[in-house]
């Protein structure tokens, strides 16, 4: 089953951040939310040929490299120019190369974990200012991963920092209630441009999602509709929880081992 293509109700006129929103899930996300008809900005260090655009709505655009503090505290003033407010910020910046903890750099780590756990923190501190001084407050949204959940061997890094992240959740949604809501989208594995190096060629991309229990690896508008529906009145009593988005998750390894029981 695929998701269906419909604008999410509730959502018109939102005004919404979405970090590295130019491509892969970032962009499926801000696409999401302009069929929905928020206004959009996107952040990303590098400027794109054309910035995400669904529905004959475009999202603006604003260079900014959230891992420096003060490029992450103007990213929100450029929302606040541009829009008069931020209703909804999306912590989508991060990532990391395969890399052998036992190879990699302290210098590489740090990065890592700057960019994965650390930044989306600069950024949601300089959001949620805002956002206490609005009268309807707002929604931060962290993507997560399941590698911040379950072993992450060649991206080590990654994954601490990806449980950091969904820990981070928790507790700013405590201290900076009721005004602002904090939650996790947790994607499993996800099918973008960038997928296919990751799992080697089409045929293994093929066989991992077979081992999906719904039988597709997902999309960026899944983890767009989830967004959306964390951004909505709907989601009026969530916070500080952690929806995840995997199909079903990964089989236990064992299972292909396993000498199944015999019949009679």
């Amino acid at each position: 089953m695929q998701p269906v293509d419909q604008p999410f109700p509730g959502l018109s006129g939102l005004r919404v951040i979405v970090t590295g929103g130019t491509r892969g899930i970032g962009a499926g996300i801000a696409q999401g939310f302009l069929r929905s008809g928020a206004q959009v900005l996107v952040c990303a260090r590098n400027e794109p040929s054309s910035p995400p655009a669904a529905d004959g709505r475009t999202a603006s655009f604003a260079r900014a490299d959230v891992r420096d503090p003060e490029q992450a505290r103007r990213l929100i003033e450029t929302g606040m120019d541009q829009f008069g407010g931020v209703d909804v910020m999306i912590s989508n910046a991060g990532g990391s190369p395969p890399v052998a903890a036992a190879a990699a750099s302290p210098r590489f780590h740090a990065k890592v974990i700057e960019l994965n756990l650390i930044a989306p923190l600069q950024v949601a501190q300089a959001a949620n200012e805002v956002m206490q001084a609005q009268p309807g407050g707002g929604a931060i949204i962290m993507i997560g991963s399941v590698s911040g959940s379950r072993p992450s061997p060649g991206t080590a890094a990654y994954g601490a920092a990806k449980a950091g992240l969904h820990h981070l959740v928790t507790s700013l949604a405590i201290e900076w209630a009721p005004k602002v809501r904090v939650n996790t989208v947790v994607p499993g594995f996800v099918t973008t441009e960038a997928s296919l190096p990751h799992y080697g060629d089409a045929g293994a991309a093929a066989a991992v999602a077979a081992g999906v229990p719904l039988g597709r690896m997902g999309i960026p508008q899944d983890m767009a509709d989830a967004c959306q529906f964390l951004a909505s009145p709907r989601a009026s009593y969530i916070s500080g929880s952690s929806l995840t988005l995997h199909g079903g998750g990964e089989p236990p390894a064992f299972l292909s081992a396993a000498v199944p029981p015999r019949e009679g």
